[in-house]
């Protein structure tokens, strides 16, 4: 990430948390974008902001936690009023998404539909015609048998790849202990339909599409920032 891209990622963050009111229940995304937020959201806390953190994942439980952000896990909680996340990819107009390049895609979900409001933060890079025209969608399937999904995949038209462990070399596991397929689609037309035929797949546990989701995006680019909503239709 340039120093550009960090400065603009920056005052999105920064709007972001604008939205957080006091004594909120808040969704922290994971993913460089997303620990800007929870970053800012700290110095808030630091400074008397009462507000409970739930993550996504063990890695922005980690940093909210050293941070000072008191935590709570999803199922303590009755309900979330705000998450703000990141992205991989998002359709203007409609603000499907592709979240998952970090492996977090079935806590972000979670977290994500049991929220009141929904915001992600992306820089200008990330705004795409068609979901799937940079990025392939990740698909969280279980250790055991996984080749029946990939295969199942497969029948959909991706081309697969196990996704791994850059350190290791071997199969990346996610938190929930899955391994995760990157289907590769391309351009998705219909990520409806796309959405509802993966998660048909036996063996297969989320993916990374996220449709009528996401209620709001902000977008930093070189003009400053941007607000997207979804066409009403």
């Amino acid at each position: 990430m340039s120093a550009e891209q960090e400065r603009r990622k920056q005052q999105a963050a920064v709007l972001a948390v604008k939205q957080i009111e006091e004594s909120m229940i808040v969704g922290l995304g994971t993913g460089s974008t997303a620990d800007l937020v929870t970053k800012r959201l700290a110095e808030q806390v630091a400074e008397g902001f009462d507000v409970i953190g739930v993550p996504t994942s063990r890695k922005t439980a980690e940093l909210a936690g050293s941070l000072g952000i008191p935590l709570r896990d999803l199922q303590d909680v009755e309900h979330i009023d705000l998450t703000i996340d990141g992205a991989d990819e998002i359709q203007p107009g409609t603000l499907f998404a592709l979240k998952g390049a970090g492996g977090a895609l079935l806590r972000e979900k979670l977290v994500a539909l049991d929220s009141s409001k929904v915001i992600l933060v992306v820089d200008d890079t990330k705004i795409v015609d068609l979901i799937g025209n940079n990025f392939a969608v990740p698909v969280e399937v279980v250790q055991f048998g996984w080749r029946v999904p990939a295969r199942g995949l497969e029948a959909l038209g991706a081309t697969i790849e196990m996704r791994l462990d850059p350190a290791t070399g071997q199969p990346f596991v996610t938190d929930n202990d899955n391994y995760v397929l990157d289907a590769a689609f391309g351009p998705i037309g219909d990520p409806n339909q796309l959405s509802r035929r993966v998660k048909e797949i036996t063996g297969v546990i989320e993916h990374g599409l996220f449709v009528g989701v996401v209620d709001e995006v902000i977008v930093a680019g070189s003009d400053g920032t941007t607000t997207l909503t979804p066409d009403v239709s």
